[in-house]
C-alpha cells in the first residue's frame, strides 16, 4: 500500500483541503466527559475507548476489592450497557419496560424513576432478548430510547418528560434496543428489526427541541442514503473513488432495497474535530441470500457522515452479499495510531465476521484487516486491494442454494464479536476484546414477506468452536478445548494477537480499561473479572447471581474509585434462559453448550458496585 496515501486525511487537514467544518460539543456534556470522576456517556468519551484515568484501584491492589453496595433494576431479564454517573447522581436504565431510575451516590436512595407505558405486543417483535443499551446525558437531560421507538427526554433533575420523538412503527418489526448518542448539538438514534424486513437508518434529533435533523437509510436512492454519487468516496481498486450513482439500489433485485435491513442498533462515535460520525450497518433482509442477488449495498457498512447534514463522507462494505448474518453493528473505535512509522487517525472496528478492520478515519483507506480468531474461515483473508473478502465456496450458503445445510462455518451467526464493545488503552495502543468462539450450520429457506411477521429466511444450529490454538503469552500455545469464547488484546496497527485469555463461555460483557493497568469483564457464568492489560493474567473475580452481558463502568465520588457492572444473564447469547425458553426465537438457532449455562447462573437484575475496602 502506498504509504503516502495512508496518512493523506492528516496532510488534508493541515492544507486545509478537507472542508468539513467542525462542530461544537455540548458544553455541559464534554466538561463532564472531561472529568474521570463521571461516566457520563456510554463509552465515557466519543471515541468509544470505555478507558479510565482513574488508578486508586490499579493491577497491585485490586485482588483486594470487594463489593460496595448493590442495587435491583425490578426487571429479570438481559442488562447490557451500564449506568451513567454524573456529579452525584447514578443513572440506572433496565430491559424492557425501559425503566430509568436517578439514585443519590450519597445514599443510594431513588431521586426520581421514570417507566414508560407502552404496548407490551412490542416484545414480540423484538429479535433477541428485550435488551436495552442504556441512556445518554446532554443539555441537562437524560435521553431514553424505548423498545417501541419512542426517544425521550427527560429533565436529569426531575426526570419529567421534556420531549418524545417517535423513529419506527412496532407494527412493522421496527423496535429500538439501542443507546442513542449525543454528539454537539444533536441526539442520534436507530433502529433495530433487521429480522423482520425493516429498512435500517439513522436518525438526528435537535437536542432541545427533538425535532429530526435529518434522517439517512442504509439502503435505497442516493438521496435517501444522504450520499453523493461523486463526492461519497469508497475503497476499489486499492484507492479512493466515487461511489457513483444508484449505488445501493443497483445492488438488490428490483425493489428488494425497501425490505433491506441494514438496521443500525450499535455503538456510534464522533471525531468534533472532523465533526464525522461513524457508525455501521446490519445485515441485509432475508437471511436466505439466494433471495437477494447482488452486493446489497449499504448493508454490512462502515459509515462516516457529517454531523450537521448526515451526508456520507465515505462508506467501506465489510460483507458484501451477506450469507450469514454477519452484522456490521459493532463500535467504532477512533485512535491515533502508527502504521508502518507514519501517524495516522484511525478508525478500528472488530466486525461480526470475524475479521478486524484498521481504516484512515479521515479518508476512508483501508490500512489493516485480519482474523481476530484464527476459527474464522468463511473467508481466506481480505483482499486489501479491493477491500473484499476472498470467500471460501465450501462455506457458502449462497453456492449451496436453499433448503440446504452448510455444516461447520466459523464463526456463527453471533460473530466473532457481537455488540459488546471492547475497550482501547492509550498508553500500549492495544485494544481488549471480549469475544466468541462458535460455529454453526446454517440453511437458507425461501421465506415471503408480511410486516410485522418474522422475515429471517433460515435455521441455525451453533456450537462451540474447534480447539483453540492459545495464542499468546496466557495460553502458551497450548489448546484449549470447549472454550467458547476468549479475551484478547489486539494490535490494530499490526492485526495481530497479542495475548487471549479462553472462557468457556462466550465473553457477551464490554470491556473496561484504566491507568491502574487493569481491563475488566463479566463472564456468562457471571464473574466480572480483573486482568493484567500486559500479559491477561487474572488478577481478581467475583461470582454476581446471574450471568453478565452488561458493560464495565467506573466513576469516583467523594475521592474513592469504584467499578461497577450489571448482573442480568439474557442477550442472544443468554436467551434461552432469559425467556425461559428451551432454544432461542424461531428461526435464529440453539447454541449448543448454552443450556449447561443453567448450572452456573440464573436470571438476575442486579447492578454491582465494587471498590476497595475502608484503611483500618
Amino acid at each position: 500500500m502506498n504509504l503516502r496515501t495512508m496518512v493523506l486525511g492528516l496532510a488534508m487537514l493541515a492544507s486545509g483541503a478537507f472542508t468539513t467544518l467542525a462542530a461544537h460539543a455540548d458544553p455541559d456534556l464534554d466538561r463532564l466527559m472531561k472529568n474521570p470522576a463521571n461516566w457520563a456517556s456510554q463509552a465515557g468519551d466519543y471515541a468509544n475507548h470505555r478507558y479510565s484515568p482513574l488508578k486508586q484501584i490499579n493491577a497491585s491492589n485490586v485482588k483486594n476489592m470487594q463489593v460496595a453496595w448493590t442495587m435491583s433494576t425490578g426487571v429479570l431479564r438481559g442488562h447490557e450497557g451500564s449506568p451513567l454517573v454524573v456529579g452525584d447522581t447514578m443513572y440506572i436504565h433496565s430491559p424492557y419496560p425501559n425503566k430509568v431510575i436517578a439514585v443519590s451516590l450519597k445514599d443510594q436512595t431513588f431521586k426520581w424513576m421514570y417507566q414508560p407505558q407502552q404496548d407490551d405486543q412490542t416484545v414480540s417483535v423484538m429479535c433477541c432478548d428485550t435488551v436495552n443499551r442504556g441512556v445518554a446525558y446532554g443539555d441537562g437531560k437524560i435521553f431514553l430510547q424505548q423498545a417501541d421507538t419512542t426517544l425521550v427526554a427527560l429533565n436529569a433533575n426531575t426526570g419529567d418528560v421534556v420531549w418524545t420523538a417517535k423513529n419506527g412503527d412496532a407494527k412493522k418489526g421496527e423496535t429500538n434496543t439501542n443507546a442513542p448518542h449525543v454528539f454537539g448539538d444533536k441526539v442520534l438514534t436507530g433502529i433495530s428489526g433487521g429480522e423482520f424486513g425493516v429498512r435500517g437508518r439513522i436518525i438526528a434529533y435537535d437536542i432541545k427541541t427533538g425535532k429530526p435533523a435529518w434522517t439517512a437509510y442504509s439502503t435505497g436512492p442516493d438521496n435517501e442514503i444522504l450520499l453523493d454519487p461523486d463526492k461519497t468516496m469508497t475503497w476499489t481498486d486499492g484507492k479512493m473513488m466515487p461511489v457513483g450513482r444508484d449505488s445501493s439500489v443497483k445492488t438488490w433485485k428490483g425493489d428488494q432495497w425497501k425490505l433491506g435491513g441494514g438496521t443500525t442498533w450499535g455503538w456510534y462515535a464522533w471525531d468534533p474535530k472532523l465533526n464525522l460520525v461513524y457508525y455501521g450497518s446490519g445485515n441485509p433482509g432475508t437471511w436466505n441470500p439466494t433471495q437477494r442477488p447482488g452486493d446489497n449495498k449499504w448493508s454490512m457498512t462502515i459509515f462516516a457522515r457529517d454531523l450537521n447534514t448526515g451526508m456520507a463522507k465515505w462508506v467501506y462494505q465489510m460483507t458484501p452479499h451477506d450469507e450469514w448474518d454477519y452484522d456490521g453493528v459493532n463500535e467504532m473505535i477512533l485512535a491515533d495510531l502508527t502504521i508502518k512509522g507514519q501517524q495516522v487517525p484511525a478508525i478500528v472496528h472488530f466486525d461480526r465476521n470475524g475479521f478486524a478492520y484498521t481504516l484512515n478515519r479521515v479518508t476512508g483507506e483501508l490500512l489493516v484487516a485480519q482474523k481476530y480468531d484464527p476459527a474464522v474461515n468463511w473467508a481466506d483473508h481480505i483482499d486489501m486491494k479491493s477491500g473484499k473478502p476472498v470467500r471460501n465456496v465450501a462455506y457458502s450458503t449462497q453456492a449451496a442454494g436453499a433448503d440446504h445445510n452448510v455444516k461447520n462455518i466459523c464463526p456463527s451467526a453471533l460473530g466473532t464479536k457481537d455488540e459488546q464493545p471492547a475497550s482501547f488503552d492509550p498508553n500500549s495502543k492495544l485494544f481488549f476484546v471480549p469475544t466468541n468462539h462458535v460455529c454453526m450450520d446454517y440453511e437458507p429457506f425461501e421465506v415471503d414477506y408480511t410486516a410485522g411477521q418474522p422475515y429471517v429466511g433460515a435455521t441455525l444450529s451453533m456450537y462451540p468452536g474447534p480447539k483453540d490454538p492459545g495464542v499468546g503469552g496466557v495460553n502458551q500455545g497450548k489448546t484449549v478445548e470447549n472454550a467458547m469464547g476468549n479475551f484478547i488484546a489486539w494490535d490494530a496497527a499490526k492485526g495481530k494477537i497479542v495475548w487471549s485469555k479462553p472462557e468457556k463461555f462466550s465473553v457477551w460483557s464490554g470491556a473496561l480499561t484504566t491507568a491502574g493497568d487493569i481491563a475488566f469483564y463479566g463472564t456468562l457464568e457471571g464473574y466480572l473479572k480483573a486482568v493484567d492489560l500486559k500479559t491477561g493474567k487474572e488478577l481478581w473475580k467475583f461470582k454476581t447471581p446471574s450471568g453478565i452481558i452488561g458493560n464495565v463502568f467506573t466513576y469516583e465520588y467523594e475521592g474513592k474509585q469504584y467499578v461497577g457492572v450489571y448482573s442480568g444473564i439474557g442477550g442472544w447469547a443468554g436467551i434461552g434462559l432469559a425467556a425461559g425458553l428451551k432454544k432461542s426465537t424461531e428461526g435464529l438457532g440453539a447454541v449448543g453448550g448454552y443450556h449447561e449455562l443453567a448450572k452456573y447462573t440464573a436470571l438476575g437484575g442486579t447492578l454491582f458496585v465494587f471498590a476497595l475496602p475502608e484503611k483500618s
